[in-house]
């Protein structure tokens, strides 16, 4: 029996309808997707999907037929922790913390420019996906406090245009380039910028409603990155309430079709029933577990749960490395067919790291070019 499908979009059509839609239109071997959709694929060229546990790019599962060290790869998404790349600072308090060292000045567009500059090197080493985030993460890599301002979003959850032209050109790049994009939309520091709990609930409107109206086919949405963390304000945020969310990203649609959702918690902590079972996919964290044991334990610890049904299980945040040994985070990860994701917060130099700002996107450090070459290792693509 085949399994169910699902496009970045869930798609519902009766076949026989679309068979005679098509002859009446003159066509004879459109694709489904085109035929679907009425338009033409090559305006989107990347689509990703969920079979199952796999994921497929282009009606192809990911990595195909790609097994390493007797794991299979076939249908995983390596990925990165990415989230700053239309990174701002509102706040003139702390804007010149991020100056670049050349200039002295921060820069926004620089910082987008040179992260799009960037992303052909890490596609050409097997990466195809990372998350990105409207409202980033610690430009510091951990922090407590967090008084700069980066939000995409209005107090009462309006879009800022400035945010969404950088992020358009980050995700028109990656769908050039065949790569997928996690689009996070809140983070704990900065959702108490907007106003209340219907400002946050209209920002996640505003925001599907913003994807969906750009006809991406390589996007998916996790709503806030680590619901769980006790510093969010917003209850609808909370992992008892978040599943709302997600099911209202859900159900919004555009001829057929609607994003794939999903939320993360903090590292080492399992995902609650409700938001195994409301997500597409299942997102995992990393930080704070240093036995790769641990790692591969808490794939099996999803999978055992009776809510879960098969679907993509994927780390996107890990800041353990050690890619030179025979055992770390990555490898277990994948010992569980479970994806792997990379988070490298860096030291504020613009040199080291992938968070703490300003960036460097290059691949330009030992433990980025570890990395790279060990998912080129894994992928196949060198």
């Amino acid at each position: 029996m085949p399994m169910h499908r699902f496009t970045t979009y869930q798609r519902w059509f009766n076949p026989i309808l679309l068979f005679v839609a098509c002859l009446a239109a003159g066509c004879t071997s459109a694709s489904r997707r085109t035929s679907v959709t009425g338009t033409k694929a090559d305006n989107h060229p990347t689509e990703i999907a969920i079979a199952g546990d796999e994921f497929y790019l282009n009606d192809r599962p990911t990595y195909e037929n790609r097994t390493w060290q007797g794991y299979k790869i076939q249908g995983l998404l390596m990925n990165a922790r990415m989230v700053q790349g239309v990174f701002d600072d509102h706040n003139p308090e702390t804007r010149q913390r991020w100056k670049y060292p050349d200039t002295g000045t921060w820069d926004p567009e620089r910082n987008t420019n040179e992260f799009i500059a960037a992303m052909p090197a890490w596609r050409q080493k097997g990466l195809l996906n990372f998350t990105i985030n409207l409202q980033g993460g610690s430009p510091e890599g951990y922090s407590k406090e967090q008084p700069w301002e980066n939000n995409a979003f209005e107090p009462d959850g309006a879009l800022k245009p400035a945010y969404l032209n950088r992020l358009k050109r980050i995700l028109d790049k990656a769908d050039e380039l065949g790569m997928t994009v996690i689009v996070g939309l809140y983070y704990f520091g900065q959702d108490e910028r907007l106003q209340d709990e219907a400002a946050v609930v209209r920002g996640a409107d505003n925001a599907t409603d913003w994807l969906l109206n750009q006809g991406y086919r390589h996007v998916m949405v996790e709503i806030n990155n680590e619901c769980n963390h006790n510093t969010y304000n917003h209850a609808i945020l909370w992992p008892e309430r978040v599943p709302e969310l997600i099911d209202r990203v859900k159900q919004k649609t555009r001829q057929g079709r609607r994003l794939l959702v999903s939320t993360s918690f903090t590292g080492g902590a399992l995902p609650t029933d409700a938001v195994i079972q409301s997500s597409d996919f299942v997102l995992l964290h990393g930080n704070g577990v240093s036995d790769p044991e641990k790692i591969a334990e808490l794939v099996r610890r999803v999978r055992q749960r009776p809510v879960y049904s098969p679907k993509p299980i994927l780390y996107n945040e890990d800041d353990h490395f050690n890619f030179d040994q025979p055992q770390n985070n990555c490898r277990a990860a994948i010992s569980e067919y479970c994806s792997w994701g990379y988070f490298d917060p860096g030291k504020n130099n613009y040199q080291d790291g992938y968070q703490s700002m300003p960036v460097d996107w290059r691949i330009n450090t030992p433990l980025k070019t570890a990395f790279f070459n060990y998912v080129a290792e894994i992928t196949g693509t060198r």
